[in-house]
């Protein structure tokens, strides 16, 4: 047998039906299949991206046994990560289980999901409705795509803050040099490396993902499949500020977690794709919002925002980067996205507008040729 027939063997189903080496995921969802679960494998991705991506596995694919499945999405999730992104994340892979072999938790109520001890009722009464008119019963919309709301009890944000730092204690005492949260935080904790992902999963697939759906549609909403989970801390020897961004995101929840400090304010710019990301504000586009203990904030990745400088005090917040594989492929090959993006929609009016007031011209004209 050759090496390519040898290969093609190893990429039969159970059933005996061979899949070819180009065998891609389908462009739409298989909603009545029931994906499995992968939280018990060990895998180089998130096990809910592996059972989100499932749903859009070929039809012959979906009765597969399950490591055939891993097997298939890992080559398709390793032909699409940047180059290097498998080296990068078996390293991180191992630098993650340094920590978790090591570090002791000091509240390890966090880290299995509590939501009775976690969010306040009125929160949890309108996740429990799942619609849209409960979820607009606890929210305030002060700008177009910036939803606010109370989340979290106080003791929730207390214990949060006193894990970080005993986090930040242990970093300390161990001389451990840990990863910043993102490329524009230096100070503060990922708090999935510490052993809160499979929590912070649950958090957005039960949580997030819901209100998600409703109001983030046309940017992912209805694919979050993974998330990035990190605190970041404001005031001296600290962050002072945030400069003006988009984040790696999908949907993003952000709450301010404490403690008592003054400024700090975020300022919202408008909503763009990558093209526009950095065209000017329009004046209806301009938000700013303080932050409250316990009180989040929900909004679009691509909602251009920053942090103004915290005057004074130390601010910790929880912020939750919630991402979407599908959404992802599926904008590399899209150009047109006036469904979420502001310049896009100004564009787009602007070409309707032109074109039909070249249509009346052309009206006119043909009027005045029969009329003479």
């Amino acid at each position: 047998m050759s090496t390519d027939d040898a290969t093609e063997k190893a990429r039969a189903n159970g059933n005996g039906v061979e899949l070819p080496s180009t065998q891609r995921l389908i462009p739409f969802e298989n909603k009545d299949h029931n994906p499995e679960s992968y939280e018990d494998m060990q895998l180089d991705y998130s096990p809910l991206l592996f059972s989100s991506l499932e749903r859009y596995l070929p039809p012959n694919m979906l009765n597969l046994p399950r490591d055939r499945k891993v097997h298939f999405l890992s080559d398709i999730l390793t032909r699409y990560s940047p180059q290097g992104e498998h080296t990068r994340v078996q390293k991180h892979r191992k630098y993650r289980q340094q920590i978790l072999s090591n570090y002791e938790p000091r509240h390890k109520e966090l880290y299995t999901m509590n939501a009775a001890n976690f969010f306040v009722p009125s929160f949890l009464k309108a996740i429990s409705e799942n619609s849209e008119e409960s979820f607009r019963s606890i929210m305030v919309e002060p700008t177009p795509g910036v939803y606010t709301f109370e989340m979290f009890q106080p003791k929730f944000c207390e214990m949060l803050m006193a894990e970080v730092e005993s986090m930040e204690r242990w970093v300390h005492d161990q001389r451990f040099h840990i990863i910043c949260p993102n490329t524009m935080n230096k100070y503060g904790v990922v708090l999935d490396d510490f052993g809160l992902e499979t929590m912070l999963n649950k958090l957005m697939d039960g949580y997030i993902c819901p209100m998600s759906r409703v109001f983030f549609p046309e940017v992912g909403g209805l694919t979050l499949d993974s998330h990035h989970g990190f605190v970041v801390e404001y005031g001296v020897n600290r962050d002072i500020e945030l400069g003006f961004h988009v984040d790696d995101s999908e949907v993003t929840l952000n709450v301010c977690l404490g403690e008592q400090f003054y400024g700090g304010d975020l300022f919202f710019r408008g909503v763009r794709c990558d093209k526009h990301v950095n065209t000017e504000t329009q004046s209806e586009e301009v938000f700013d919002y303080a932050h409250i203990p316990g009180r989040a904030v929900l909004h679009r990745g691509r909602h251009r925002h920053g942090a103004r400088a915290t005057i004074s005090g130390h601010r910790v917040n929880l912020v939750i980067w919630c991402r979407s594989s599908v959404f992802r492929e599926l904008k590399k090959h899209q150009n047109d996205f006036s469904s979420w993006c502001g310049d896009c929609r100004r564009e787009k009016k602007e070409r309707q507008h032109l074109s039909v007031a070249a249509t009346k011209l052309e009206l006119l004209k043909r009027d005045g040729i029969s009329a003479s």
